[in-house]
């Protein structure tokens, strides 16, 4: 089943209309629905044109002007520079592919430490436990084993005290 374009229409004074709940809607709600993964376009309510870059453009703006920005002024600066240079083409493509390895290390990141933390606190120690045990006893049995074979005494078919052999 093909996905069905949500159309939001921007009309002159601005505000935009989302067809699909007919009701207007915000500039925050336009992000939502980045957020929840919607497929939509924004479209000038007279000519029809595509104005879903602008918008975009216009939520990432004003992000970018409250609290923490994402954006330094060197990346912007950088950005600006790729504009009407040769390598124009292939930057958009580069970002998003380099931003989508980044999503994907993160989400690999955030499911190993899910595994991790999905563990209960008891399971955790258990696990450890049983890993410090078994390195205890391999340890202690290289230590037996080191001393047997620099103590003859110890080694089998050996003459013990008194020169008799063990038997």
């Amino acid at each position: 089943m093909a996905q069905t374009i949500r159309i939001i229409k921007k009309y002159p004074n601005r505000r935009l209309y989302d067809t699909e709940i007919s009701s207007y809607i915000t500039l925050e709600e336009v992000r939502q629905l980045v957020l929840d993964g919607e497929t939509f376009e924004v479209r000038d309510a007279k000519s029809g044109e595509d104005l879903t870059r602008s918008v975009l453009l216009q939520i990432i703006s004003e992000h970018e002007e409250k609290g923490q920005p994402m954006l330094s002024p060197q990346l912007l600066s950088q950005i600006i520079r790729f504009y009407g240079d040769s390598l124009q083409g292939f930057m958009g493509p580069y970002l998003e592919r380099s931003l989508q390895v980044f999503l994907d290390q993160q989400q690999q990141f955030r499911t190993q430490l899910n595994s991790l933390l999905g563990q209960t606190p008891w399971s955790m120690l258990n696990d450890l436990t049983e890993r410090n045990m078994d390195a205890w006893k391999s340890m202690q049995r290289g230590f037996l084993d080191v001393a047997t074979q620099a103590n003859p005494a110890n080694r089998p078919g050996t003459p013990g005290p008194g020169g008799k052999k063990p038997g």
